[in-house]
């Protein structure tokens, strides 16, 4: 089962769209030559016999000259250019060509480029099991060189029996097996490997992960709901624009949702992370809150009563008022990060197939979010199925998630809702960058 909402797919996750040519033709190469008298150059009307030797020495040095000056060439656009297309004229076919004489020396290469650190960050979640690979480009920025991402539903059946399922643990493995291989084959500077709520509350998480060290070479690392809500806020911050004053920012996952709360209204720091005021993670997900109310048939009751079960979690929250003074401000907006407002999105484009391109950075107002969520509850299981940005694996699910989704809208109401196919990896990828220092002297910019 792979996960359609993931930047795998795409070759560079929130991160500038152009690429440098890998390479073309050398400036110099397929120049036409020069019209003129060519004394001695071995032309088809100059056969001399006694005149024979001269020519074959000329044509030689010749051939030095220019080669020198093809190299020269390419060293100085080696990078507008890159590798020559070198081309050699063919000897006049009424001289004999010289012998083939040993090169002692190479033509002027093209040195290598010096190798950009590679990066690697891992989620492994209640939902699903994901993994980005990727190197840094310009400041706060970088290119996706690999990924990875599987539906393993790692927290199935959690909520009931309190510990992780063998068929649950083998499905994870098995993707984790394949991260472990990914890894492996390249040279990996900085990596980071997370494990979420699934293994933070089974009673046989931290066996689980033994497990994964012996069969698939990985150390996985639980972190706590603190640090997930702000790697989720990390990942996220290209999206927030600079004249934005505040933003609640929202990760709906498996088995918990993490609510950040961020306030701009100040001096701008580079790290969105340092801007939040409250924080919050609710021990609910969409698989959680599926399986005590049910996924596959959902009527309005039972939805209205998972949208309220999860509002009662939010009253309980204390530091929830912390951007009152800003919440009428159209400089205000909500910022979602998972499965299912990636999923809103696509049934709102009407998508034939998921495309994160479209999804990622999409901007949805309020009206287009009530309809949305309106028609979800409005189908039934099959049609869930059936829309190819749903599809058999979320069909149980995101009516779940549209519920924590409206329990959070009642909370922060805002006319505006930004949609994010990023989170924690991305959030892990920027921290680990920035903490290495790859973009110190790359000029300003956010991170």
């Amino acid at each position: 089962m792979e996960d359609h909402d993931t930047g795998a797919g795409a070759p560079e996750v929130g991160v500038s769209r152009a690429s440098p040519p890998s390479g073309g033709p050398s400036p110099s190469a397929g120049r036409p030559r020069q019209a003129g008298p060519q004394s001695g150059d071995g032309q088809a009307g100059d056969a001399q016999p006694q005149r024979g030797k001269a020519r074959k020495r000329r044509k030689r040095r010749r051939g030095r000259k220019v080669f020198a000056r093809d190299g020269l060439a390419v060293s100085a656009h080696l990078v507008a250019a890159g590798p020559p297309a070198v081309s050699i004229a063919a000897p006049s076919p009424l001289v004999a060509p010289p012998a083939p004489q040993p090169r002692p020396e190479q033509p002027i290469q093209r040195p290598p480029m010096q190798e950009l650190p590679v990066f690697a960050a891992l989620d492994l979640g209640t939902n699903n099991c994901r993994l980005l690979v990727a190197v840094p480009q310009r400041h706060g920025q970088f290119r996706v060189i690999d990924a990875f991402s599987r539906i393993v539903r790692l927290g199935e059946g959690l909520t009931a029996n309190g510990h992780l399922s063998q068929a649950a643990m083998d499905r994870a493995v098995e993707a984790l097996k394949i991260c472990g291989d990914k890894l492996r084959n390249r040279k990996i500077k900085k990596a980071r490997l997370i494990a979420t709520e699934a293994c933070r509350t089974a009673d046989n998480g931290v066996e689980f992960l033994q497990r994964v060290e012996r069969e698939a070479g990985l150390k996985l690392e639980i972190i706590d709901r603190q640090t997930e809500a702000r790697l989720a806020v990390s990942g996220c911050g290209s999206l927030v624009e600079r004249d934005t004053q505040g933003v609640v920012l929202f990760d709906i996952g498996g088995g918990s949702s993490e609510i950040a709360l961020i306030d701009l209204t100040g001096q701008r720091s580079p790290r969105l992370a340092n801007h939040i005021v409250s924080w919050t993670s609710l021990p609910v997900g969409v698989v959680s809150l599926a399986e005590r109310f049910g996924g596959r048939t959902v009527t309005r009751e039972i939805f209205a009563a998972m949208v309220e079960d999860v509002a009662v979690r939010l009253r309980s929250f204390d530091g929830r008022d912390r951007l009152s003074h800003v919440l009428a401000s159209p400089k205000f907006h909500l910022l979602g990060t998972s499965g299912t407002v990636t999923t809103l999105a696509g049934v709102h484009l009407d998508l034939e197939r998921y495309d994160r391109r479209r999804v990622d950075g999409l901007w949805m107002d309020r009206d287009s979010v009530d309809r949305m969520v309106e028609k979800l509850v409005g189908w039934d299981f099959q049609q869930r199925c059936a829309n190819p940005c749903i599809g058999a694996d979320r069909a149980d699910l995101v009516l779940a998630g549209c519920a924590i989704l409206e329990a959070i809208r009642a909370v922060w109401p805002s006319e505006r809702l930004r949609v994010a196919d990023r989170g924690l990896r991305e959030g892990i990828l920027s921290e680990l960058m920035a903490d290495d220092g790859v973009w110190r002297n790359s000029g300003r910019g956010r991170a």
